[in-house]
C-alpha cells in the first residue's frame, strides 16, 4: 500500500481543523508550502471577522519569546466561545535575540501547556521543519494525543494529475480530462501555488462549460500553435530523430525566448523520464502493472496507462545517459557554456535518442 502523499494528509488535516473534536493545538510543517498556507487560510476563518481583533493572534517565532506565547494561549477569549493564535516559523521562537529582560524562556517551556492546554484556545503553529525527534519539544509535539501534528512533503510530479483532477473538482465543480490535466501538470511543474493559479484561470476561462479540455489549457497556458514539447514528447519517444529535430526548430522560431523555452523543455522531460524511470525500476524488480501503479500512488488509470505506454519505449539502462543529456542542457542554457539555444536543445535530442 502506498503511504499518503500531502494531498491526502492535506484533507485529513483539513477535515481535522473543522472538526468540533478538534484538538487544541496544531502542528504543521513541510517543504509544500502550498498546503501550509492553504491551512493557515482556513485556521483564521474559524474566528469571524468581527471577533478578530480580540480573539485572533497572527505571531511569528522570530519575533516573540516563549513566555509571552504562552502568557497569550493561556488568556482567556473575549466575548466569545474561543481564540485562535497562528504562531508562525516555530523553529525561531526562543531563539537568543528575543528576549524580555533577559528572562524569554525557553522553547520547552511549552511543554507542560501541551500537556494541559487551554481548553478555549487553538493554538496552531507552523514551521517548514519538523522539530527534531530526539529534542525534548519534538517529542511533545509529534507523541503528545492533545496535539495533531501533519508534515507535508513536496507532491511527487506524478501524483500531480490526480492532485488537479481532485482539485478541480473540489474548489470549482468542474471536470478536467485526465489528458489537460497531464498537459497542465507537465508544463506548469510542481509548484502547487503556479498549478493552481493556472486551474483558476482555466476554470474563468471556461466558466459556462462543466468540462475542461486540452485545447482549454493550451488557449490558456500559451500554447496554442502548431508544435509544442507534447509533440516533440512523443516524437522524441518514438525514437524519431528527424522529426524530433523539426519539432524542435520550429518551438524555437515560434518562442519569444529561445533560453527560456530551452528551461521548460528540459523540465517537462525531466518529468517525463523521471516517471519513466520510476516504472521500469519497479518492473525488473518483478513487480506486475497493477503493483507499480498503487506503489506510485496514481489513481487515475487513463494516466497510468498513458505513463506505462511512455515507459515501454526505454530501458532502465538508458536512463543515466537520458538524465546526463538534460542535466547537460539545463546547466548549458542557464549559462555554463557558450552553445547557441538551437544547438544545446538539438544536441539533447540526439543524445537521448541515441
Amino acid at each position: 500500500m502506498a503511504k499518503n502523499t500531502s494531498i491526502e494528509i492535506y484533507q485529513e488535516a483539513l477535515q481535522a481543523l473543522k472538526s468540533k473534536e478538534r484538538k487544541p493545538v496544531y502542528f504543521f510543517c513541510g517543504e509544500e508550502e502550498f498546503f501550509l498556507d492553504r491551512l493557515e487560510k482556513a485556521t483564521e476563518s474559524l474566528i469571524p471577522e468581527q471577533n478578530k481583533d480580540f480573539n485572533f493572534d497572527l505571531l511569528y517565532g522570530r519575533d516573540i519569546s516563549p513566555q509571552k506565547l504562552l502568557s497569550i494561549i493561556r488568556s482567556y477569549p473575549m466575548m466569545a466561545e474561543y481564540r485562535v493564535v497562528v504562531l508562525r516559523d516555530f523553529g525561531s521562537l526562543g531563539s537568543p535575540t528575543v528576549s524580555e529582560n533577559g528572562n524569554g524562556g525557553s522553547v520547552n517551556d511549552l511543554i507542560p501547556y501541551l500537556e494541559q492546554p487551554n481548553p478555549t484556545t487553538l493554538l496552531v503553529m507552523f514551521d517548514s521543519k519538523k522539530p527534531h525527534g530526539r529534542s525534548k519539544i519534538g517529542k511533545a509535539i509529534q507523541k503528545n494525543k492533545k496535539v495533531g501534528f501533519y508534515q507535508f512533503e513536496e507532491v511527487p510530479d506524478y501524483r500531480l494529475p490526480d492532485w488537479i483532477i481532485e482539485w478541480t473538482q473540489r474548489e470549482y465543480n468542474k471536470t478536467i480530462t485526465p489528458g489537460a490535466a497531464q498537459m497542465l501538470a507537465q508544463f506548469v511543474g510542481s509548484n502547487l501555488q503556479l498549478v493552481s493559479t493556472e486551474i483558476d484561470k482555466v476554470c474563468t476561462f471556461v466558466d459556462t462549460s462543466q468540462n475542461i479540455e486540452e485545447s482549454d489549457v493550451k488557449e490558456i497556458i500559451g500554447l496554442y500553435r502548431e508544435y509544442s514539447a507534447i509533440e516533440l514528447k512523443d516524437a522524441l519517444l518514438s525514437r524519431d530523430l528527424e522529426q524530433s529535430l523539426f519539432i524542435a526548430e520550429q518551438m524555437l522560431q515560434h518562442s519569444k525566448t529561445d533560453t527560456g523555452e530551452i528551461i521548460r523543455t528540459v523540465g517537462f522531460f525531466y518529468s517525463v523520464f523521471s516517471n519513466v524511470w520510476q516504472i521500469r525500476r519497479l518492473a525488473t524488480k518483478g513487480n506486475t502493472k497493477g503493483q507499480i501503479q498503487e506503489a506510485m500512488g496514481i489513481g487515475n488509470n487513463w494516466y497510468f496507462n498513458k505513463l506505462w505506454q511512455d515507459a515501454s519505449k526505454y530501458e532502465l539502462q538508458d536512463m543515466p545517459r537520458v538524465f546526463e543529456a538534460l542535466l547537460d542542457a539545463d546547466r548549458a542554457a542557464k549559462g555554463f557554456s557558450s552553445m547557441d539555444p538551437t544547438t544545446i536543445l538539438l544536441l539533447m535530442i540526439k543524445r537521448i535518442i541515441n
